[in-house]
C-alpha cells in the first residue's frame, strides 16, 4: 500500500511562520533545507550559537499563541514574515535581529518571557528532537481528529513539514524502526511527535479556539505524527510515492 504526497512545508524561524514548498531537496542526516534554521531565545534562556537546545529555551506557538498566525517566506538570508496584525517585515536574521525584536514585541504576552535574541547553530536546524528530524505527518490521521471533534481543523495547526494522504491513520505509528521511502528521499523513522497546547491554536486568527490535545489523549495519547532521519537524500515532490520499505 501506497500513500502521496500532498503538502511540503518549512519554518524557517521556530514557531515563527510558514512557508509552502512544491519540491524540496534532502540531504542525509539533516533537516528539511531552510526548516527551523534560527529560533528565538528568551530573556531567560540559556541557549547560544554554539549547540542545540531544548524547546524550553525559545519562544513558541504553545506560550504565545498569536504567534500561530505567521507566514514566512525564505529566500537567501533574508525572511518575510506577515501576521494578519503587524505589518511585512523583511529582514536578515543574522543581521538584523533589533528590527525582528521591535516588530514581534506587540505580539508577546507581558506575562511571558519576552524574545531577547535569535540564535543559529550552524550546519543543522533547531528542531524539537535532538536529532535532526523531518516529520510526516498523515492526512487520514488528521481527519480522523476533525470527525472525534466534529469540525474542521486546518493541518496547519501540527506545524509539520511532508503532508501525506492515501494510507490508514495511524498507520506512521507503526513506522518506528522502520525505513520509509518518500520521493527518492529514504527516511529512518525514530520516534511519534508528542504535541503541546500549540495545536489548540487557529492558525489564521492565532487564537486558542479548539480542544486539539484533548481530543488526542482520548486515543490514550498525545502524540502527532513521526519525526524521522534522511537516511539517503534526493528529491521530494507533491505527488510523489510513499511508502514503508
Amino acid at each position: 500500500m501506497t500513500g502521496k504526497v500532498t503538502g511540503l512545508w518549512r519554518h524557517p524561524i521556530k514557531s515563527h511562520g510558514r512557508e509552502a514548498l512544491e519540491s524540496v531537496t534532502l540531504s542525509p542526516g539533516q533537516t528539511m533545507p531552510g526548516d527551523r534554521v534560527w529560533a528565538v531565545a528568551h530573556e531567560k534562556s540559556r541557549a547560544d550559537n554554539s549547540a542545540w537546545a531544548p524547546c524550553q529555551n525559545f519562544t513558541l506557538v504553545s506560550k504565545v499563541p498569536a504567534l500561530m498566525a505567521m507566514s514566512a517566506r525564505l529566500r537567501g538570508e533574508d525572511v518575510t514574515l506577515s501576521h494578519p496584525d503587524r505589518p511585512d517585515l523583511t529582514f536578515a536574521p543574522d543581521r538584523e535581529e533589533a528590527l525582528f525584536l521591535d516588530w514581534v514585541k506587540p505580539l508577546m504576552p507581558e506575562n511571558r518571557a519576552q524574545s531577547a535574541r535569535i540564535v543559529r547553530v550552524p550546519g543543522r536546524g533547531m528542531t524539537d528532537s535532538d536529532f535532526p528530524s523531518v516529520t510526516l505527518c498523515n492526512m487520514a490521521s488528521h481527519r480522523a481528529v476533525e470527525q472525534k471533534m466534529g469540525r474542521d481543523l486546518s493541518p496547519l495547526r501540527w506545524r509539520s513539514n511532508i503532508w501525506f494522504d492515501g494510507l490508514p491513520l495511524w498507520e506512521e505509528f507503526d513506522w518506528i524502526g522502520r525505513e520509509v521511502q518518500v520521493g527518492e528521499v529514504v527516511f529512518a523513522v525514530r520516534e511519534r511527535t508528542e504535541r503541546c497546547m500549540s495545536v489548540n491554536t487557529n492558525p489564521e486568527t492565532g487564537i486558542r479556539d479548539a480542544e486539539t490535545l484533548g481530543t488526542l489523549d482520548t486515543w490514550g495519547h498525545r502524540d502527532f505524527s513521526v519525526r524521522a532521519e534522511v537516511i539517503q537524500g534526493g528529491d521530494i515532490r507533491i505527488g510523489d510515492e510513499v511508502r514503508a520499505l
